[in-house]
């Protein structure tokens, strides 16, 4: 049977696959069937003429409703409208963790403009004036950019994005209702509509299988919700085992619903393995019979119908007790004009959109297109008795040992994203088993595919939807110390990549380390740059995994040193990459009482705001240096920490602190013997002696600098500090 795929024209302008940034989005399910109405609903709201800020279109839905997919789809199909480039981000990890506005805002601006200058971030990672959210607006203004925003959690990671450019759209996927933002009529995701629903079921099972069996496929779509991430993962487990007939899956997947919802809940949190069992256990059998029934006579039935309305109660619940005092409420945004209200979501589960409203007059104050809501606690859940949770289930049972391993491992890799590479150190196999294990389970819709490396390395993701119920079944069936060693598995291969391929791009730096395997190796400098630069993220997320973890700080700290020597290397480090590290050496040296590495990386944290002209922040991290350092007596941490803080001061026009400042710093050069620091900081006093119109006072401290600059012979440094007191002198004969 041909596959029935939607399609769409691309739009005027160039080709969508010649416009920048399409090759990083998701690569999307092969197969994809129905949404025509979601598809033209987003497509109205897109054409809408839009004044004050940037468009924004809302796909909400419960997890497995493909909204990331759809949202891939109509980027892809619109992307030449953009000319300027497709920007993608997450802005929820898989374990529910929250991205920051800050974060999300540099990852953006990188892909906007690899050559960008990345501001460092700011005191507080959330607010709309965070430097890196302000930038990427400024950098946004007066192009045409589409922006697909995965996985938002709350209006306040949003609305610092929104760039005052019409011309630009933002697309954010969420599972419940974004309050507060204006002027948005969000589409909301049910189910697939019954046509959809059998198109994809015969494209991926085999039409043939479903031609013979129609009552068992509409069957088995029913006892799915409808849901696409379930009959992709029942056609799967269709695809293993080509004997069973289309009714039996659909019998199947009723039964383990059944045995889900007769489980007590206490027991809930056992393994799908061992879920029948249980069951039979801790019910009577005619309990469960009963509740296996229900579902085939309809408990699931209505469940399409009621995806919706779900969405739009835990959107009433989060707006009642996250709304902040003086926000609209659910109630009372609907009685306003174009705001983020989840209307009466009927129909929604037979595909239907949701109908547009007349646009209202757009805010002109920025700060009144939102309102931003506290951060959510939790992921959004997937309840046991959901028909995902059973399609995962039935899976699972018929995974090989070493899939079910691997599927249960990958929850470790960093942004549970993995290669070969990765998921081999993390169970412990050679990298080409490690590649076909990878395959195998994407081949039965448990692992999404993601972009490929810059090497073509194929990389995978652990869905979200899955990732909490993975947790559970790693921490039943793993022992704490197998999951421990994986960890330090992982961390090890990145240590000695990293290494290798600074030893790749410095040769003259010092000794290679041991060779890694074949099918592990960089092969040349470019290849070690473009793994470094391509898995940049991944790395700085693992290490700051392991180091918030705090029980694998040796090898985590190795990882930090090889990636500080190893990423400036490239040529293309950001400094906020660099912050980001040495903060988490900050992080492990206070954590372990070591005074001295946490003044030196609060050393180089004020060296790195200080080259952004950030003075008091630089100068707040020079004093607090200065306090470790004293806590053992270290007295060249110490003279650094003063030179550094009588800068910021000297920066900030303060002339008098910064006198004294550097006059202390020059003391303690003096009584280390340090000439070169000597002469440096005499001249450094010299000049505040200037600004301060204290000309005396700054001659004999030229004078004393020349003095020390003879001894050492130092021809260029005599140069410049003669030239500084000749102008002196000469503004001093002018009656200065």
């Amino acid at each position: 049977m041909a596959r029935k795929t939607v399609t769409m024209d691309a739009g005027p302008g160039v080709p969508a696959g010649s416009v920048p940034g399409v090759e990083r989005l998701p690569a999307g399910p092969t197969v994809f069937a129905g949404r025509r109405a979601e598809l033209a609903a987003l497509r109205a709201a897109a054409a809408r003429p839009a004044a004050g800020r940037s468009p924004v279109l809302v796909l909400a839905g419960r997890p497995g409703s493909g909204r990331t997919a759809l949202a891939v789809r109509f980027a892809r199909t619109v992307a030449a409208d953009y000319p300027d480039g497709v920007l993608f981000t997450r802005l929820s990890a898989p374990d529910g963790a929250r991205v920051p506005p800050a974060r999300a805002a540099r990852l953006l601006l990188e892909q906007l403009d690899p050559a960008a200058d990345v501001p460092l971030p700011g005191a507080a990672e959330d607010g709309r004036d965070e430097p890196a959210c302000v930038a990427l607006r400024e950098a946004l203004t007066g192009r045409r950019v589409l922006l697909l925003l995965d996985d938002v959690r709350d209006a306040g990671q949003l609305w610092p994005l929104l760039a005052d450019e019409p011309g630009c759209l933002v697309l954010a996927t969420t599972a419940g209702p974004l309050t507060g933002i204006e002027d948005i009529d969000p589409v909301i995701l049910g189910g697939l509509d019954r046509q959809a629903s059998g198109e994809l079921l015969a494209d991926l099972v085999g039409g043939t299988r479903l031609s013979c069996d129609p009552v068992g496929g509409a069957d088995l779509a029913e006892a799915c919700a409808a849901r696409p991430a379930a009959l992709r993962l029942m056609a799967g487990w269709l695809r293993g085992n080509p004997k069973t007939a289309v009714t039996d899956a659909a019998r199947e997947l009723a039964s383990v619903l059944g045995e889900e919802a007769a489980r007590p809940a206490a027991d809930r949190h056992k393994t799908a393995r061992d879920g029948a069992k249980d069951a039979g256990k801790d019910a009577p059998n005619d309990v469960a019979k009963g509740a296996a029934q229900s579902v085939v006579n309809g408990a699931v039935k209505s469940a399409a119908q009621s995806a919706a309305k779900s969405v739009v109660n835990e959107g009433k619940k989060e707006e009642k007790a996250a709304a902040p005092k003086g926000a609209k409420t659910a109630k009372g945004a609907r009685a306003g004009k174009g705001t983020n209200s989840l209307k009466d979501a009927k129909g929604a589960g037979t595909g239907a959109a949701a109908a547009p409203e007349p646009p209202a007059e757009p805010a002109t104050d920025p700060a009144a297109w939102v309102k931003p809501a506290p951060e959510p606690a939790e992921p959004v859940p997937v309840p046991d008795n959901d028909p995902l949770v059973g399609a995962f289930t039935l899976v699972y049972r018929t995974l090989p040992a070493a899939q079910a391993r691997m599927l249960r491992t990958l929850t470790l890799a960093p942004a549970q994203t993995a290669d070969p590479r990765t998921a081999s150190a993390l169970v412990g196999c050679p990298a080409p088993d490690a590649a076909a294990t990878l395959a195998a389970l994407a081949g039965r819709e448990l692992l999404a595919e993601e972009p490929p490396a810059p090497d073509g390395t194929p990389r995978y993701r652990v869905p979200a939807r899955l990732y909490p119920r993975l947790v559970r079944l790693r921490e039943h069936e793993d022992r704490p110390a197998e999951t421990e060693l994986a960890r330090a598995r992982l961390l090890e291969r990145m240590v000695r990549l990293t290494e290798s391929a600074r030893a790749l791009l410095d040769p003259a730096a010092g000794p290679a380390p041991d060779p890694l395997p074949a099918a592990l190796r960089l092969r040349s400098a470019a290849h070690a740059r473009e793994w470094l630069l391509g898995e940049r993220d991944l790395l700085l997320t693992a290490v700051g995994d392991a180091i918030g973890q705090g029980d694998l700080d040796g090898s985590a700290g190795r990882l930090v040193t090889a990636l500080l020597r190893a990423l400036p290397l490239t040529g293309g480090a950001a400094p906020a990459d660099l912050h980001r590290l040495h903060e988490l050496v900050l992080t492990v040296a206070e954590r372990n009482g070591r005074p001295r590495r946490a003044s030196a990386a609060l050393l180089n944290l004020g060296d790195l705001q200080a080259a952004a002209g950030r003075w008091e922040l630089a100068g707040t991290h020079y004093r607090a240096a200065l306090e470790h350092a004293r806590s053992v007596g270290d007295q060249p941490l110490c003279a650094r920490a003063l030179e550094g803080a009588a800068g910021c001061h000297r920066a900030l026009g303060d002339a008098v602190r910064a006198a004294d400042w550097y006059g202390r710093a020059l003391g303690l050069r003096q009584s280390m013997g340090e000439q070169a620091a000597e002469a440096r900081l005499l001249a450094r006093v010299a000049e505040a002696h200037t600004a301060q119109r204290r000309f005396e006072e700054a001659e004999r401290e030229y004078r004393a600098a020349l003095a020390v600059l003879r001894r050492l012979g130092d021809a260029r440094g005599q140069e410049a500090v003669g030239a500084s007191l000749a102008d002196l002198r000469e503004r001093l004969y002018a009656g200065w």
